[in-house]
């Protein structure tokens, strides 16, 4: 007989038995398990975590008609965003091992989500076995078909794929309409470029990740909401004064180079960009002081480091500039060295003030702790 209790394990990644069927995770028990499986089967019976609930079921009988103790349980993620939903698995995992004090762990699963879900599992229960479900059928022309009208049918696909091809094609029919065909193709290229590299880049997840802050301060009556709005206005503004900048250079010369180019954006750009994360870094200190205060030596530094960057990035793009004899450029090669210099320098007092004065408020709460704990005793 097996040591322990063991957790039979079936993961819906994608959540839907909570999008789809409106069953709330964890269900726990054979009873419950069933429940969600025809639940889900009823909502969309071609869903394969159906299959993979049911096959949970199987081995939890199994394994009980051996005479050992275990558990069915079915957890979810999130249907639309991935490091969400990867969280809350990992948090309801923690629950639900706490809950049915189980020792062991069978994964069940339908295969898709097997190399994302199963670092999760073990993290937190030791996983013995893992069952992958996989249906049966027979592979035809109409099938993939199907299949694929599927996929663009859920939304979470279809904001991925669609999305962008429709606006790319909206744009390239406009820009065709209004005389400048040549100009629709660099459009739609660009289009479709700067979405591979949004996703690519993982902008997308930070940017889940700004309005997820935004709620929170809001809903939480925050400082930083303020800031972070403030934040997000002026760093618009500084990629627009960026991209004015290279736009500006670029039509007095068209061949400077990738590099320039990035130097006259961030020449444009790094002022704006400099004042943005001085003020969301004074929104995240002031929230910190007044709600969590003991954290408040994890985040002091924060405007200085950002100003220590800005100033070192903008003395770089000016010397470069100046030494790449880029036309019409406002500065001479006499301030070349000066610039670089002085902004290094300046950089590095702002970074040394910040760990500094980081030290000197460690030091200080470290000092208050023990008083607490002295007057304690």
């Amino acid at each position: 007989m097996a040591q322990g209790r063991t957790l039979v394990l079936s993961v819906d990644r994608d959540d839907d038995i909570g999008y789809k069927a409106q069953v709330e995770s964890p269900c726990i028990g054979r009873a419950a398990c069933l429940k969600a499986a025809n639940t889900l089967a009823l909502a969309d019976p071609e869903d394969s975590d159906v299959n993979a609930i049911f096959q949970a079921v199987k081995i939890f009988d199994d394994l009980t008609a051996k005479g050992e103790d275990a558990q069915v349980v079915v957890i979810s993620g999130n249907h639309m965003h991935m490091i969400e939903g990867d969280r809350k698995i990992a948090a309801t995992l923690d629950q639900v091992v706490k809950e049915t004090q189980t020792t062991q762990c069978i994964l069940v699963s339908d295969g898709a989500e097997d190399e994302f879900v199963i670092p999760i599992i073990q993290s937190k229960i030791p996983v013995s076995s893992i069952r992958r479900v996989i249906v049966n059928q027979m592979p035809n022309l109409e099938g993939t078909y199907y299949i694929l009208r599927k996929l663009l049918d859920d939304p979470k696909v279809s904001r991925v794929v669609l999305v962008p091809l429709g606006l790319a094609m909206l744009l390239y029919a406009s820009a065709y309409l209004l005389g400048y065909p040549g100009t629709a193709t660099i459009i739609v290229v660009g289009v479709i470029g700067s979405y591979l590299l949004y996703k690519g880049f993982g902008v997308d997840e930070i940017v889940h990740g700004v309005l997820a802050a935004l709620r929170a301060s809001l809903s939480r009556g925050r400082f930083s909401f303020v800031t972070y709005i403030t934040t997000i206005l002026l760093v618009i503004v500084g990629f627009v004064m960026g991209f004015i900048n290279v736009l500006k250079f670029y039509s007095v010369d068209g061949s400077l180079g990738i590099l320039l180019y990035l130097m006259t954006f961030i020449y444009g750009a790094i002022e704006w960009l400099i004042v943005a994360g001085i003020i969301v870094s004074i929104g995240i200190i002031v929230d910190v002081y007044l709600n969590e205060r003991e954290l408040i030596g994890k985040v002091i530094f924060f405007p200085f480091f950002v100003t220590a960057l800005g100033l070192i990035l903008y003395g770089a793009s000016v010397y470069l500039l100046i030494v790449s004899g880029v036309p019409d450029f406002p500065l001479t090669m006499a301030d070349a060295g000066n610039y670089i210099l002085y902004s290094t320098l300046t950089g590095l007092f702002s970074a040394v003030i910040g760990v500094v004065i980081q030290h000197y408020v460690n030091k200080k709460l470290a000092e208050q702790r023990r008083q607490e704990i002295i007057e304690v005793l």
